[in-house]
């Protein structure tokens, strides 16, 4: 949120905000080449000519807890309410590559989202959904692979050829080393496996999303929105040289990239945001990579309202707040938006806050009119001088990223987590002041706060899964599985792909633990440095 120091105000980047904006404010400025036309180079007016006016954006909600039984319930659900596309969230102990009934996985089975341990849980969590018609986003990073491959094998079973399979998996494991921690193997290995699953895709899943560039994680631990695109297209065009450099043409994957950001209730500077963050793009991949299919050009962005700005104090007020972060978005030209829902704060959603999170961007496509018109701000003197200032600031912190050898050598100096580290105190001060107002936290506070009853997990899931789990080794024939981990260790070992190998023991009934250990065995386990 804006902050107020007297009469002054400035953004969430630490930018001035003017109290009044006028053709002064962009006094040597060119539309021509600034501003551009909407669907056309640079893009900053959003990557497609009629936005929204033709269709509206794709409405996903990020759902997934405790057993895919469960999950699958929720899906359906959302389906019913009108979700035009599926968003999953998987347990840490899938996001870290362990087993529900590894040791490690004690007390983390289906807390933050679905446990999925093998095709079989898979088979669960799609099932009654027709993969050919639904758009399925996975929030999974290290084992991204993985969970891509069991969704194919599930599709296949269900008759749903790979060419015809839609969505995108976030894969983005160089975020995990600055902002979040669910990273398994060191960044060499980890680009590989990245590079590994461009090509596959390209050859055997052609209309997915191999990779959403992640920087909502790196907000949620306090990023500014400067640094939130700064970080995460440094991190892009690292994932970019990577391919590169194993031989595939840039436009051959370009423009299957997609990204992920957060939306604030700055409004304001969260357009901008937006507006810069397309145009940085745009001029990255032609000047710096020679990217000649327009595809290639467009960052195309799922978005996410604000978790961190949530309140477990009068947790309803966070219906306004997501109201506005998701207006926000949509203003700046979301391509899919998931809408929080306002309990999150406290536990998981229930299913009537999941539905009037659905309902918030419903009201917003048809009962608002900022879908009548492509790119509303275009031209506000405000939001192009925005552009221009977060844009700047954003170049001269990618440039800082270069100095240091790119977005790998970045992260084992530390550079990128200092800087989000130093964004995050400074916004705990200026709370614990209150000079950063926080409705019902440090102003409008209530004496007593009103009863609420979240939705809770059922601890009895841990053990649940490892009966599956204990079934699943006992009806399986264990030596197609040696031989299809032993066939994927090889591959690590040398220069093959490793995710046909990978399908095979996954069909074979591997587990996501067995898989990942064998990776592990080879490329071993990242540690973060004491840079960190």
């Amino acid at each position: 949120m804006a902050r107020e120091s007297g009469s002054a105000r400035s953004t969430e980047s630490g930018l001035p905000i003017e109290p009044v904006y006028g053709p002064e404010s962009l006094e040597g400025w060119d539309a021509a080449e600034q501003l551009g036309e909407p669907g056309k180079y640079p893009f900053t007016r959003g990557v497609y000519p009629t936005m929204y006016t033709g269709r509206p954006w794709t409405m996903r909600q990020y759902a997934g807890f405790g057993t895919a039984t469960e999950s699958n319930a929720r899906y359906k659900q959302l389906i019913a309410n009108g979700t035009m596309g599926l968003s999953v969230a998987f347990d840490l102990p899938t996001q870290m590559g362990h087993d529900s009934d590894a040791p490690i996985a004690s007390g983390e089975v289906g807390k933050v989202g679905v446990a999925i341990d093998s095709i079989d849980d898979m088979r669960v969590l799609f099932g009654g959904i027709p993969l050919d018609k639904v758009s399925t986003s996975m929030t999974i990073n290290a084992p991204a692979s993985l969970l891509l491959l069991l969704y194919q094998l599930v599709a296949e079973e269900q008759g749903v050829p790979a060419d015809k399979l839609t969505g995108t998996i976030q894969n983005d494991v160089l975020k995990e080393y600055i902002a979040r921690g669910t990273y398994i193997f060191p960044p060499k290995p980890s680009l590989r496996l990245i590079a590994d699953i461009f090509k596959y895709c390209r050859a055997e899943i052609p209309k997915w999303n191999t990779i959403s560039i992640s920087g909502y994680h790196m907000a949620e631990a306090g990023a500014s929105p400067a640094q939130e695109i700064a970080f995460t297209l440094a991190d892009g065009i690292e994932y970019v040289r990577t391919a590169v450099a194993a031989g595939m043409d840039v436009d051959d994957f370009a423009p299957r990239l997609s990204f992920f950001f957060v939306a604030r209730t700055t409004i304001l500077e969260e357009v901008a945001k937006f507006r810069a963050a397309r145009r940085i793009w745009a001029r990255v991949m032609k000047e710096e990579f020679g990217a000649k299919n327009p595809k290639s050009l467009m960052l195309r962005f799922h978005t996410q309202t604000a978790g961190v700005q949530l309140t477990a104090q009068q947790p309803e007020v966070n219906l306004v707040r997501v109201a506005v972060q998701g207006l926000a978005a949509v203003l700046g030209g979301t391509q899919s938006l998931h809408t929080n829902s306002f309990d999150e704060a406290i536990a998981l959603p229930t299913d009537k806050s999941a539905r009037l999170a659905l309902r918030t961007q419903q009201v917003l496509a048809y009962e608002t009119d900022v879908t009548a018109t492509v790119d509303p701000f275009a031209g506000s003197y405000v939001v192009e001088r925005m552009t221009d200032d977060v844009e700047a600031a954003a170049l001269e912190l990618m440039e800082r990223v270069e100095d240091l050898g790119g977005a790998v050598n970045a992260i084992e100096h530390g550079f990128q987590k200092s800087e989000i580290e130093r964004s995050a105190y400074r916004i705990a001060q200026e709370t614990d002041s209150g000079e950063r107002v926080v409705v019902g936290v440090n102003r409008y506070q209530l004496d007593a706060e009103e009863p609420y009853e979240p939705l809770r997990v059922d601890p009895a899931i841990e053990a649940q899964q490892a009966e599956r789990l204990a079934k699943l080794r006992a009806e399986r024939d264990q030596a197609v599985v040696d031989a299809a981990l032993a066939a994927l260790k090889k591959a690590a070992e040398g220069e093959d792909n490793v995710l046909y190998p990978m399908k095979d023991a996954l069909r074979a009934r591997a587990t996501v633990g067995e898989v990942c250990n064998t990776l592990r065995e080879v490329w071993g386990a990242y540690v973060p440095s004491d840079a960190f």
